[in-house]
């Protein structure tokens, strides 16, 4: 069994995606279009405004004006192309024109030398000292990062992890128990789970064929959001061919990449709302 007293065992097909794919929708595994919410939608002060965005690869200058007001943005990784200094503070100063009064912000693959232990080139290094930080996602003083990290919100509670299958990347582990020991740190009762990666099967076909097949989702992953966590949201990128919104009934899955593989701007950021939870206020 693949979930069984509260623990997710890693599935023996992981590494077979399209394989298992077809297996689980035989098992009954729903993956069914979602609706989300038009770019004008008023602001309910009941609820939420959450706003999300990916994979924008150091263009997020060309969609600040068509990114919509809220209170909350997420940015689902690979916001730089090499993890450079000088991409960072320039992200980081993007970030700050937006109004949203809180800004979330997870890595991507592309985020070189963001992982802690990794080696950064003597570039990097060069740009650290200089600055007197250890590793660049110090610079980022205009959102929240989060690796492997929850935090809270309105009393939302939104987790971010950053890890991957796609081998020669920052965060890359391998399909199965390396990346299930990653997803193994995901709380439960979550609201919004952000992680980099696509779940198996939701966001995650691959025309681009250059992660492990034709569908580039962890299986594990995907067991672990709708066997354990159950968030209301599950927001990611890294396949930007793969943007909109899925859900299995319980989960809503947003693939929220912002530009297309050859970096064109050709999507919209997703937006949805969550009721505002009791006890608390849009003034926290």
């Amino acid at each position: 069994m693949l979930f069984e007293n509260g623990v997710i065992r890693a599935d023996p097909l992981s590494n077979k995606p399209i394989e298992l794919w077809k297996k689980y929708v035989r098992q009954g595994r729903i993956c069914e279009p979602a609706k989300t919410l038009r770019l004008n939608a008023p602001i309910n002060e009941n609820k939420v405004r959450v706003v999300c965005i990916s994979d924008t690869h150091e263009k997020l200058g060309e969609m600040l004006d068509i990114i919509p007001d809220g209170d909350i943005l997420i940015h689902a990784g690979d916001f730089t192309n090499y993890g450079d200094v000088g991409e960072v503070i320039k992200f980081n100063a993007e970030m700050g024109k937006l109004p949203h009064k809180y800004k979330i912000v997870i890595a991507g693959n592309h985020e070189l030398g963001f992982e802690d232990g990794e080696e950064m080139t003597e570039r990097q290094l060069a740009g650290c000292n200089m600055l007197g930080i250890n590793k660049p996602y110090e610079l980022l003083s205009n959102c929240i990062y989060l690796c492997d990290r929850e935090v809270e919100i309105f009393g939302l509670k939104i987790y971010g992890s950053p890890w991957h299958p796609m081998p020669g990347y920052s965060f890359y582990r391998s399909r199965g128990q390396a990346l299930l020991q990653k997803w193994n740190l995901i709380p439960p009762k979550v609201d919004i789970l952000v992680t980099h990666t696509p779940p198996l099967g939701h966001g995650d076909y691959n025309a681009w064929n250059k992660c492990d097949g034709l569908l580039a989702g962890c299986a594990d992953l995907l067991n672990t959001v709708e066997f354990r966590v159950k968030p209301k949201y599950h927001v990611f990128g890294h396949i930007h061919e793969l943007h909109g919104a899925t859900t299995n009934g319980v989960t809503t899955f947003v693939n929220a990449s912002s530009f297309d593989h050859k970096l064109i701007s050709e999507y919209d950021p997703i937006i949805v709302d969550l009721p505002l939870p009791y006890g608390h206020s849009k003034d926290e």
